[in-house]
């Protein structure tokens, strides 16, 4: 499941089963980590067998368990973080929180920048749209590169994301799936915060959660 040019290797992390993805252009060895949520030394482990540079860490949204691993494999990789400003709440709580769920993380850094809705990354030559996709939580963010999308918690493989944790909007989720996700080519893949990745095809059809 990927393009020509880019390569996807997804990592279950952490006691929360979060889907961590390290992304790359497979000629120039050039990527992203999406979603560190734990297990650092998992993830370090696996960018150095496939010898490539990371550039930016991108958090889909910011509960701890997408951003557990932030502090470690920022200051290893030298790379920037960013997120969006509506997650800043819980990216500073990150430890916190971690403990009242019975965890201990680092204390996730602040990002270096904070992207909002049309911004583009650029890494190697692959190019990721930052879509706002709030609901699960209100900065949470999709990372779109040609057929497939990144879309954190927002939708799951016959599911949605949870939307009774604080900041938490089924009514937005619904607008951001119906608008956002559901408006892409059917052939879209769609990778999750949890679970097997998916298709906008199969979500439309099959989610008996939002229906167009």
């Amino acid at each position: 499941m990927t393009s020509s040019k880019l390569q996807v290797e997804r990592l279950v992390v952490g006691p929360l089963f979060s889907n961590c993805y390290i992304v790359w252009d497979s000629m120039i060895k050039v990527g992203i980590i999406i979603d560190p949520g734990e297990d650092a030394e998992i993830i370090l482990k696996k960018v150095e067998g496939l010898g490539i540079e990371i550039k930016y860490i991108l958090a889909t949204h910011g509960h701890f368990d997408h951003v557990g691993a932030v502090a470690t494999l920022k200051k290893v990789l030298d790379a920037e973080f960013l997120a969006h400003k509506g997650d800043y709440f819980f990216i500073e709580d990150g430890e916190n929180a971690a403990r009242r769920w019975g965890f201990e993380i680092e204390q996730p850094p602040k990002p270096n920048r904070f992207i909002e809705d049309g911004d583009v990354i650029k890494f190697g030559r692959v190019e990721l749209e930052v879509l706002h996709t709030p609901g699960h939580s209100p900065g949470g963010v999709s990372f779109l590169h040609n057929s497939m999308v990144f879309c954190g918690d927002t939708l799951f493989q016959g599911s949605i994301g949870r939307t009774d944790f604080r900041m938490g909007s089924f009514e937005e989720l619904a607008q951001s799936i119906k608008t956002r996700l559901y408006n892409l080519p059917d052939d879209t893949i769609v990778y999750t915060g949890h679970g097997p990745p998916t298709t906008i095809r199969a979500e439309k059809q099959y989610n008996p959660f939002v229906r167009l």
